[in-house]
């Protein structure tokens, strides 16, 4: 600071020297110069004011933004569920302004990360829940989710992803049974259940647990049916073999019938 206060000393005096010899070489009066040396002393504290004036705003503005960071960190770790940010005390204030504002963009980002994946996710479980017929996963939507609460909220739609393979795996090899025992039995499917499973549409039918009970139980009843008709088919048969013997029908009539 005293070296600065020299040059400006120095440059102030180099100034004023220059402008007594242009007055003298044009012929201002004594008292003239004298008032515009205090003319130029004013300009010169002037500017000095507005110089120093304006770097007290930006002091002002820095304070000012120093403790909207603050606030706006702690509301958003309460937000994340984070521990408050350590902040050095002994920095100084604009680089105190900088950290802050770079910590609040980055947990900024991280809330609309956070709020972002759980869109997602919410997306993806509606899907499953109205193809398994299953309850949404139950999470608050308006608070910003914990990292804790995405983890098992991820675990939860991984699981209704497995248990909708399963399941259409499952609808999809007793569909295929199911049409080939109704072809076999002749049998024209009858109710709306029936007509949901042969139906090209795949894609229609609801994966839910009762659906895929019911499925099961029309397999097993088509299943029940071809088994007694081929028992009623085997007995007639053994009675046909019976009824040849005691008419000894011969071989050759046998295979023809047969």
């Amino acid at each position: 600071s005293e070296v600065l206060a020299a040059e400006a000393a120095s440059c102030l005096n180099r100034a004023m020297a220059a402008l007594r010899d242009i007055w003298e070489e044009i012929g201002i009066p004594e008292e003239q110069r004298l008032e515009r040396t205090d003319v130029v002393k004013q300009h010169i504290k002037n500017l000095l004011d507005m110089m120093v004036a304006e770097e007290g705003r930006l002091k002002e503005r820095l304070l000012k933004s120093i403790a909207t960071c603050r606030k706006e960190l702690d509301t958003l770790c309460s937000e994340l569920q984070l521990s408050p940010v350590e902040t050095e005390e002994k920095s100084t204030i604009l680089q105190m302004e900088k950290n802050l504002r770079m910590h609040v963009e980055e947990l900024q980002k991280q809330k609309q990360d956070r709020k972002q994946e759980l869109k997602a996710l919410q997306e993806q479980d509606q899907d499953l829940c109205d193809i398994l017929c299953t309850a949404l996963f139950s999470i608050d939507s308006s608070a910003v989710p914990s990292l804790e609460d995405l983890d098992c909220y991820r675990r939860h739609v991984a699981s209704l992803n497995t248990l909708k393979e399963q399941r259409w795996e499952e609808f999809v090899s007793n569909k295929r049974q199911i049409i080939l025992l109704m072809e076999e039995l002749d049998h024209t499917p009858d109710t709306s259940f029936e007509r949901d499973v042969v139906c090209e549409n795949e894609e229609v039918f609801c994966l839910s647990e009762d659906n895929i009970v019911a499925l099961q139980n029309l397999l097993q009843q088509l299943e029940a049916r071809q088994a007694l008709n081929e028992a009623v088919c085997a007995e007639l048969r053994a009675r046909i073999v019976a009824l040849w013997e005691r008419l000894q029908t011969p071989q050759e009539e046998r295979e023809a019938s047969a």
